[in-house]
């Protein structure tokens, strides 16, 4: 009888391709980690060093639930910045506390390596074969780069539904759906059709709304309770949203669109920076272009690469004179504290755009 319990940290809606992809590549068990709470970032807290970066504690939170849950084996994603290097010290902290399982980063050679993932996944399931791995990676690519064509849709709109709540429960069920995906033509189907429901959607969005760029950190970015849902904050003003930062760009775009943003962030930087620093430079120049109202950059608490990106960030919106916002998330933040910093960036656009006018 196999015992094998596999469970991997939350970010986002992606657990829905990822939980797909080891459902169909092992033979074990796979459990969702807990639905994030306070209690994660307690419990990851407790037990991080006091100055490691949120991400870190939010994912040592989500392992240690899933241990409790009955998970022996954890998988991590890894990282391009230092927390690819995190693995190691979170496994050691859970060893230390007692626990018995098994660790796999699944990009140990290489942060997006579809070899590096293979190998991860065979010693788990010894006998997985290359023609079956590349067909389900495929799939679960496919997947999230739908899930992000169609994110992207909803984050510009939503703030503008007539019936509340319409956008929420279509993306639930297309989660719902997509999890169930028998196969490529499957999935494709699948997507035409929530596609169409998604345009389907009525709203009443004004030609001239406010809009607001967010830039930053990817995990703070993409993961939005770790950001105490901003974008649903921002959305609840009427404003429409343009965020860059998802797994499609991580995954597969990025390498292909450096040299690009390189080019764009030029004058102000003349190499990257680390992670995602000088991308999001380039990000911000390209949103201020379109003639975005405002930028908002977030980010953990210690983000090294994005630290030193915010100096270059209020230079560039100094020289464009287009509001910016920084905003760093930790364990002691204040989510009425975050509210309020966002009406209040809310008024002052207002304003500004009203005196413009």
């Amino acid at each position: 009888m196999n015992n094998k319990v596999i469970s991997f940290p939350n970010l986002a809606n992606y657990d829905v391709p990822i939980k797909y992809l080891l459902e169909h590549l092992t033979d074990a068990k796979i459990i969702k980690a807990p639905s994030m709470t306070k209690k994660t970032l307690e419990l990851g807290s407790k037990y991080s060093p006091d100055y490691v970066c949120l991400p870190f504690k939010y994912n040592l939170g989500n392992f240690i639930e899933s241990l409790e849950s009955g998970a022996n084996i954890l998988i991590q994603a890894g990282g391009g910045c230092r927390f690819g290097y995190y693995a190691e010290l979170q496994k050691k902290i859970l060893e230390d506390l007692g626990y018995n399982f098994e660790f796999y980063s699944l990009t140990d050679s290489d942060v997006n390596g579809i070899r590096s993932i293979y190998n991860t996944l065979k010693k788990i399931q010894p006998n997985l074969s290359k023609i079956k791995y590349l067909y389900y990676i495929f799939i679960s690519i496919l997947m999230i780069n739908y899930m992000d064509n169609i994110d992207v849709y909803i984050r510009k709109n939503i703030g503008f539904e007539i019936n509340k709540g319409n956008f929420d429960r279509t993306l639930k069920s297309m989660l719902k759906s997509f999890s169930k995906t028998t196969g490529f033509f499957d999935l494709f189907k699948k997507y035409r059709k929530y596609k169409r429901r998604f345009k389907e959607i009525t709203l009443d969005k004004p030609k001239n709304c406010l809009k607001i760029g967010i830039v930053g950190e990817l995990y703070t970015s993409m993961e939005q309770y770790s950001s105490y849902y901003i974008e649903k904050e921002l959305a609840n003003m009427n404003i429409e949203v343009t965020r860059f930062t998802n797994a499609t760009y991580l995954l597969l775009t990025k390498r292909f669109k450096e040299k690009k943003l390189l080019r764009i962030a030029k004058k102000y930087c003349k190499y990257p920076i680390g992670a995602d620093g000088m991308d999001n430079v380039a990000r911000a120049k390209i949103l201020i272009d379109k003639g975005y109202d405002g930028i908002i950059h977030i980010k953990p608490f210690g983000c090294t690469p994005e630290i030193g990106a915010m100096k270059i960030l209020q230079n560039l919106c100094n020289d464009e004179k287009v509001p910016i916002m920084f905003i760093t998330f930790d364990s002691q933040t204040s989510e009425i504290g975050i509210k309020t910093r966002l009406e209040a960036f809310y008024d002052m656009l207002m304003m500004r755009r009203n005196k413009n006018e």
